[in-house]
């Protein structure tokens, strides 16, 4: 399995750059397409993430979800290797982090986040998401959930969508995904999928 998800990864991070490349203003769109009904139903604490490589960039909606009211959290691992989140605007400093991420400083204070939006290599429509393999957001959401409710929502090119991604016990799913081209309702597609059974 663990083999398998390695090759997929690279593929899939090979697929990405060249859908980055492909359409520089994807980003702008999938703003524009993502519905504030997400905001207002699971908000306001909004976490998305600092873009790194050829990750769908997230600051434009950043700041329509800023002005429409949200509070904004960044990801940030800490020296244990847990993740936490931590309170960011617009014009505060990000240190550099390894593997090239931007994180909050580690006095930023600190948010529980309601609404969660994930960076990803892969998605399918049973809300399976390929991640780099690392497992923070599986375990800082698993951390969450047992507290109270949280919307997991992957941001990403529609291009990275496949039919079928492995999933292991521990892996969290996606409620749902937004695209450039408009949103997945994935919660709504299981519901659905459980009432026919």
């Amino acid at each position: 399995m663990s083999t398998d998800k390695t090759r997929l990864r690279d593929e899939m991070k090979t697929m990405r750059a060249e859908l980055s490349a492909r359409d520089p203003d994807a980003h702008e769109h999938m703003a524009e397409k993502f519905p504030l009904k997400l905001l207002e139903r699971y908000g306001p604490t909004v976490s998305a993430y600092w873009p790194i490589g050829s990750e769908i960039d997230p600051r434009p909606l950043m700041t329509k979800l800023k002005h429409a009211g949200a509070d904004l959290a960044l990801p940030r691992v800490e020296d244990d290797g847990s993740m936490s989140f931590r309170a960011w605007a617009p014009g505060n400093v990000l240190e550099d982090r390894p593997f090239g991420l931007k994180e909050p400083t580690a006095d930023a204070p600190l948010l529980a986040p309601t609404l969660i939006l994930a960076p990803l290599l892969a998605y399918d429509r049973h809300g399976n998401r390929l991640g780099y393999g690392q497992g923070h957001y599986d375990r800082t959401l698993a951390k969450l959930r047992s507290e109270g409710r949280v919307f997991l929502c992957g941001l990403a090119f529609h291009g990275q969508e496949v039919d079928e991604l492995p999933a292991e016990p521990h892996d969290i799913p996606l409620d749902w995904v937004v695209t450039e081209r408009g949103s997945i309702p994935i919660f709504m597609m299981r519901t659905f999928a459980k009432s026919q059974n």
